[in-house]
């Protein structure tokens, strides 16, 4: 999959073909197909990894932040999503637009939106916000930050909106920026 994810990301995924990949990684056509059934089918994997990847840098981010400490929890984790976005955007760009998959389902239910709902739910059980549904408040998030992100991302100005994205992600809680 590395080689099929540095091959995507120098030419794009059209341009791409098995026998380069196989060539890059040192194995035989067939070998390739004993794992994968299409060059689409990588894709398919290279998105679960880029999604398991990110949840990864999320939980390590906001598990440095002490248990009570909600709004730094929900900093971190909106910090180190839009980091993962802001640092992987092409790769985002290969697998979920040049190589969609098969549903939209994605936009509100992903294991990502589970985590920060789980996040949320805890923080309003705690009394540090009031939400009323935080799975829905979850997905919205989700959404907005992914999609400012990966705008910004595209024009080079990701880190240049971090602490407004962070604020913006405060105030739909109902806490002061910080």
């Amino acid at each position: 999959m590395n080689a099929a994810e540095r091959l995507f990301i120098d030419q794009g995924f059209a341009s791409t073909t098995v026998e380069q990949i196989t060539t890059r990684a040192g194995m035989a056509k067939g070998s390739f197909y004993l794992h994968f059934a299409s060059k689409e089918a990588v894709a398919g994997g290279l998105r679960q990894r880029f999604v398991d990847t990110l949840l990864q840098a999320i939980e390590a981010e906001v598990e440095r932040r002490a248990d009570g400490d909600w709004t730094g929890r929900l900093a971190a984790w909106v910090t180190a999503c839009r980091r993962g976005y802001a640092t992987s955007v092409r790769l985002h760009e290969i697998v979920f637009t040049d190589v969609p998959p098969p549903s939209q389902d994605g936009l509100t239910d992903n294991i990502l939106i589970d985590h920060l709902a789980g996040l949320l739910g805890d923080g309003s059980d705690a009394k540090a916000w009031a939400i009323a549904d935080a799975r829905f408040t979850a997905a919205f998030l989700f959404n907005a930050l992914h999609g400012v992100v990966l705008g910004a991302a595209r024009t080079g100005r990701a880190d240049a909106i971090a602490s407004q994205v962070v604020d913006h992600c405060f105030r739909v809680v109902g806490i002061a920026p910080a």
